[in-house]
């Protein structure tokens, strides 16, 4: 019987180092699955976050694409940085548009996001974040006031060019006691998300992408029961009252 004697190879530097590699390459192989698993948590609840950021001003049951992912970017000079549109769209239809934007208050950047409907109407404004002075500028917040909920149904057809200001300057909006920054600073937000909007929806892609939603849905509604059933009723009395008619004549 052969025997192998390998105490002489573990004592050689070649046999160390190699021992060595396979330690640190095992070692890397398990940081490398540890971050991936971390990153994936971090993703997820970035993707949990934005969809809770969403809920606040676009119901759930207004979509069943993912908005997260069905995105344009615009941008405007009177923003911080470049805004978000996000599409819902249920059925093939586009139901509404969610504006994610950043624009400079009294204390830094405030960050909100607005939802509009196809025709341009706001279905309502949320902030995301803001650093404006506690007890005074916070009432933009929804859990602080409900000054927020004023913008809800507002839109560029119904509000004047001079009325996207606060009241103090001449527009349509309350400014806080002792806080006129931070509310101008959100009305001029809101005021540029829409512009923002209007700038997409009469874009080539947004009419295209628009317009493909309508045709969708009257595909869909000239489909249904109800629509056939309509349409067989007409056609019966159309038919009937041609048969009367040539009676008629027939007797004459």
């Amino acid at each position: 019987m052969i025997s192998f004697d390998i105490q002489p190879y573990k004592e050689k530097p070649v046999y160390q180092a190699l021992l060595l590699g396979g330690a640190c390459a095992v070692v890397s192989l398990l940081l490398i699955l540890g971050n991936h698993t971390t990153l994936q948590s971090i993703e997820d609840h970035k993707t949990a976050d934005k969809l809770a950021m969403l809920a606040q001003v676009l119901p759930q049951s207004y979509y069943d694409n993912d908005p997260l992912t069905d995105t344009r970017t615009l941008q405007h000079q009177a923003l911080s940085a470049p805004a978000t549109l996000m599409l819902a769209e249920k059925n093939g239809a586009v139901t509404a548009v969610a504006v994610q934007l950043s624009i400079a208050g009294w204390g830094g950047i405030i960050n909100m996001i607005l939802a509009v409907t196809p025709d341009g109407q706001l279905m309502g404004v949320r902030i995301i974040s803001h650093i404006e002075t506690p007890g005074l500028a916070d009432k933009i917040e929804a859990e602080k006031s409900d000054w927020i909920t004023g913008f809800d149904g507002k839109s560029l057809d119904n509000v004047s060019e001079q009325g996207w200001h606060v009241k103090k300057d001449g527009g349509e909006f309350d400014q806080f006691t002792g806080a006129t920054i931070t509310p101008r600073a959100v009305v001029k937000g809101v005021h540029t998300g829409l512009l923002l909007y209007r700038s997409w929806a009469e874009s080539e892609d947004g009419l295209k992408t628009l317009a493909a939603g309508m045709t969708s849905a009257a595909d869909e509604q000239s489909a249904s029961p109800e629509h056939v059933e309509k349409h067989v009723q007409q056609h019966s009395q159309s038919s009937a009252k041609n048969t009367g008619s040539e009676a008629t004549e027939a007797a004459s």
